[in-house]
């Protein structure tokens, strides 16, 4: 018997080129968009790789575990790295990049995560990357949790590499991910002798056997069920508008943190400011008496479906992350997420107001 699943006609290369057409449009950018067939760690390192080596120098910002990732690779290829880190309950700053371009004039290389969904903070990077292109560096941006949720525009803020993945906000594939990357950028990798070649890391592959040859014959069989998911929730958030999508899960996140607030139980919100609080994922610091990770199992137990994760590592004792993105980018999500946790902190014995959490996130969502 045929399966829906399993006996697809092979994907094309115009097929293919037709979704990296569409998540250019998503992106705004004339850029070259690569589709890599492998969850977005694929692209992440295959950038850094492709770009960084001995001569460069990096400003790598840390504002969250992967931006410690990045820093590793980046010495890996031999790179100078200089690490800019912030506390996670916060933002970088402009200001905070200028003032490491003036202590270090030879940075020719910036990485940065505009949304963290694992500490659920946000950078400003429509600000940062005007001060990136005045001093001329390279701007090397995760945008893997941010896209869907708030405004990703590599073009207008002057990003050479930007890698985006389907599977937070957009509501799609693990599996496949795609990265916008600039002429400056090609010409960067083409004159590093260390940029991967014949590698599945390889951007430059793409670009020579892909991208210059008219995106006529592929490189190897694509990931045809990953492929055929992307394309399907590009469409489905050009169906719904991007404003739209993105104002849910800005709506999402203002009301999973006043629900927060008003749940009460020594619960508070993990990222200090509202502006710095990303769209993709609300983190809680959870009360002193309890561990965080304990907190998220015992809500779980009172609802299995709620969309509540301990932090990672070292976070796992204190941060309890609401990851509102995607489907769970819901009035309803966020109710039961709350609810779950006020059934957890009350078996505690810690005093809560479900109630006054529930009026809360309906006053946030309007």
């Amino acid at each position: 018997m045929t399966h829906p699943f399993l006996d697809l006609a092979p994907l094309g290369a115009d097929r293919f080129a037709a979704i990296e057409d569409r998540v250019a449009r998503l992106l705004s950018t004339e850029q070259d968009v690569v589709i890599m067939q492998g969850e977005a760690l694929l692209p992440l390192e295959g950038a850094i790789r492709a770009a960084a080596g001995p001569g460069t120098t990096a400003l790598n910002v840390i504002t969250g575990p992967y931006g410690q990732t990045f820093g590793d690779w980046l010495r890996d290829c031999g790179a100078t790295v200089i690490d800019l880190a912030v506390p996670f309950h916060t933002a970088v700053t402009a200001e905070q990049i200028r003032q490491a371009f003036a202590e270090h004039p030879e940075i020719d290389f910036v990485s940065l995560v505009h949304a963290e969904a694992a500490t659920g903070n946000t950078n400003p990077v429509a600000e940062i990357g005007e001060v990136v292109r005045a001093h001329g560096a390279l701007f090397y941006l995760d945008a893997v949790a941010s896209v869907g949720a708030e405004p990703v525009l590599p073009d207008a803020w002057g990003v050479d590499l930007c890698v985006i993945g389907a599977q937070k906000a957009m509501g799609g594939p693990a599996g496949v991910s795609a990265v916008s990357v600039s002429e400056r950028a090609w010409a960067r990798m083409a004159a590093n002798p260390k940029a991967p070649r014949r590698s599945y890391l390889s951007l430059l592959d793409w670009k020579e056997r892909w991208i210059d040859g008219g995106r006529k014959a592929l490189l190897h069989a694509p990931a045809q069920l990953e492929m055929l998911a992307l394309e399907a929730c590009v469409e489905r958030i050009e169906a719904a508008g991007l404003d739209a999508v993105m104002a849910r899960h800005a709506a999402a996140a203002a009301a999973a943190r006043a629900g927060a607030v008003a749940l009460g139980g020594g619960l508070e919100p993990y990222v200090y400011e509202a502006r710095d609080a990303a769209p993709v994922a609300t983190t809680l610091r959870a009360p002193s008496q309890v561990v965080a990770s304990e907190m998220v199992r015992r809500a779980l137990e009172a609802d299995p479906a709620v969309p509540l994760a301990a932090g990672g590592g070292a976070l796992a004792k204190e941060m309890i992350r609401v990851n509102h993105y995607g489907a769970d980018a819901t009035p309803g999500a966020v109710r039961a997420s709350l609810a779950a946790l006020g059934v957890a902190l009350s078996e505690q014995g810690l005093p809560v107001d479900v109630e006054a959490a529930l009026r809360a996130v309906e006053g946030a969502w309007r």
